[in-house]
């Protein structure tokens, strides 16, 4: 992904068109059972206390009402003035274990906090912020580890005046959930260290890029492989290269195959020069060759991919024309031949799929349904989703739901970002530089860029059968640097990204890298 402001907005109309993580424990306790009136529907509305629930604080703020996800009622948080209130309830006679509390919420936003948790487990408390969603249900989940026999379920709020919160259809039971992936895409690093570019900690001190981001907690790296890029960079050395110095510190690697010598994306999906006027079947050694060339010198190496992309934000196919969605037993054979030189060279890499517009259920099913019935083959799915162009993170969870349950596949988000500020550090007005552009809830700061990955996590975290493998910020390492620009054939281009990346204008490590610790 990446386009400059003005083309990348003619190129976003709507489209039309192994790994699970921890079992379910063995020992299989009574739980759901003990979570008393969890639907909100014994006492109907206007009930300060819920029956089976305790209150604390400004009680007045928290109540039940009607217009439930499941029944006719839920739990609410608010008040006209600010106000700071749990409802909770203690739960007791538990088998020690390993327990899950899904809930489905909204939120208006703007609190201090707002977010369920699992405390007096016996272990660390657990905590899930609300997401932002003022329509939408959204289900999250958080896990805990019981100890002894007790635990608590609470929600609460410490909120402004106005805020609100609903609540409704909590479980607590057997179970565990957690992010495999957290990861990010740091494909412009050697570009940039080569311009001069440079990376701090927190506190300031200068460092290397890769050990910071794993110091903050990030586990896997996603790098882009072009076949014969303008500039050099993002080829096959460049990707070696960088794959050594992932490796080292521990790190997974996930290569992301454009077939191009630049951008692939929905808008765009141009064969590269050296394959420009090949017929199909040649076409189909290319990809074979090229994924197989690459893949096999990483292996060579001693750092195997562990995931592959065949082929970048595909809703529209690639190697255009030939390789079109217009035409759909062609791309199958295209997208299998990246799909066998992927096993030929290591058969436990995972070989994705990637669409973007991860909001967009009907897009998202058409696409998947083509490819099932042409019979491509692949072992899991990857949507790209930017909250400011793909729908709301209802669509979002939707969307990454169906994906899973309807193919059977793990699911990850293989792009998000979103903006720490709006101003421009480079010359190139940035893609995302208005509020009016803004996700309502999450504003363009370090705290809204903060929530906005927590909160994707958390949904990616709640896909269900422990399907969602996690998520790869998109850039963390674009920083304004003169002649790091979006364009390869073009040194003077600029960057429009640069207030999206995990770095700030000071070139310190920013506080959303904290989402890399998420469970």
């Amino acid at each position: 992904m990446f386009h400059p402001r003005r083309t990348l907005r003619a190129l976003l109309p709507p489209l039309v068109a192994g790994l699970a993580l921890t079992a379910l424990p063995a020992q299989q306790a009574t739980a759901a059972s003990t979570l008393t009136n969890g639907g909100f529907e014994t006492d109907g509305s206007g009930t300060a206390t819920p029956s089976g629930w305790s209150e604390y604080g400004d009680t007045g703020a928290s109540y039940t009402e009607s217009g439930g996800r499941g029944g006719g009622h839920r739990l609410s948080h608010w008040s006209s003035s600010a106000y700071r209130v749990e409802t909770y309830q203690y739960l007791s006679g538990l088998t020690p274990g390993d327990y899950r509390l899904t809930a489905w919420v909204r939120s208006g936003g703007g609190q201090k906090s707002a977010h369920l948790a699992l405390k007096n487990c016996g272990g660390p408390e657990q905590r899930t912020d609300l997401p932002v969603s003022d329509s939408g249900w959204i289900r999250i989940v958080v896990p805990v580890a019981v100890t002894g026999n007790q635990c608590t379920v609470s929600v609460t709020s410490d909120a402004n005046a106005g805020n609100w919160i609903n609540v409704d259809d909590l479980t607590f039971a057997p179970g565990t959930s957690g992010l495999a992936v957290k990861g990010a895409d740091i494909s412009s690093l050697p570009k940039s260290e080569a311009m001069g570019g440079v990376y701090r900690s927190a506190s300031g001190g200068t460092g290397d890029a890769v050990a910071l981001l794993r110091s903050a907690g990030m586990n896997y790296a996603r790098l882009k492989v072009w076949v014969d890029p303008a500039d050099g960079y993002n080829d096959k050395a460049h990707v070696l290269a960088m794959a050594e110095r992932i490796k080292a510190r521990g790190m997974k690697l996930l290569v992301d195959f454009h077939y191009s010598d630049a951008w692939a994306d929905p808008g765009k999906q141009n064969k590269p020069a050296a394959w420009a006027g090949h017929s199909y079947g040649q076409l189909k050694k290319d990809v074979y060759d090229h994924t197989y060339d690459v893949l096999h010198a990483l292996k060579a190496q001693g750092t195997t991919a562990d995931m592959v992309q065949v082929g970048n934000e595909i809703n529209g196919g690639m190697l255009w024309n030939e390789g079109s969605t217009d035409n759909w037993p062609q791309l199958a054979g295209l997208l299998n031949s990246g799909y066998d030189a992927v096993k030929a060279v290591d058969r436990s890499t995972v070989a994705a799929l990637h669409l973007a517009e991860g909001g967009d259920l009907e897009g998202t099913r058409w696409w998947f349904d083509n490819a099932v019935s042409h019979g491509v083959r692949f072992d899991a799915i990857g949507l790209s989703y930017y909250g400011y162009w793909h729908g709301t993170l209802h669509a979002f969870q939707t969307t990454l739901d169906d994906a899973a349950t309807r193919y059977g596949k793990p699911v990850f988000v293989a792009e998000t970002a979103y903006p720490f500020r709006l101003d421009s550090e480079d010359a190139l007005e940035n893609i995302i530089d208005l509020d009016s552009e803004l996700v309502p809830g999450y504003p363009a700061s370090p705290t809204g860029q903060t929530r906005w990955m927590n909160d994707v996590a958390s949904i990616v975290e709640a896909v269900p059968h422990g399907h969602g493998l996690g998520v790869f910020y998109w850039e963390a390492t674009w920083t304004a640097r003169t002649g790091n620009g979006w364009d390869p054939a073009d040194p003077s281009s600029g960057n429009g990204w640069e207030n999206q990346a995990l770095f700030g204008y000071d070139d310190r490590l920013l506080p959303a890298t904290a989402w890399f610790r998420h469970r």
